[in-house]
């Protein structure tokens, strides 16, 4: 397994320990470039994470995506190996702050 599909999972376990509504989108070139690798829901707040290990970064493409979620009020995400572990407590930081 790759370095960043170990920090997908990781995602993917808090999700669900969070109880979280969630889905990775496929990736095929039919779709809308730059979607988040982990798009959900939680207590009706939307949000998308984008995973990333080792030097990994975001492309202009994710960036823009990432942007228009925030600016539409859910919950935007860049987690990798060093963050991962903190990822509840982030999400329950943003989600304090729309309630």
């Amino acid at each position: 397994m790759t370095p960043e599909g170990k920090v997908k999972n990781q995602i993917k376990q808090t999700l669900d320990e969070m109880g979280a509504y969630h889905f990775m989108p496929v990736s095929n070139g039919m779709g809308r470039m730059g979607i988040p690798d982990v798009i959900g829901c939680l207590y009706g707040v939307f949000f998308g994470i984008e995973a990333k290990a080792g030097k990994g970064r975001t492309t202009a493409l994710q960036e823009r995506e990432l942007a228009k979620i925030h600016v539409a009020g859910g919950i935007d995400l860049i987690i990798n190996e060093e963050n991962v572990g903190n990822l509840r407590a982030i999400l329950e930081e943003e989600l304090k702050r729309r309630r």
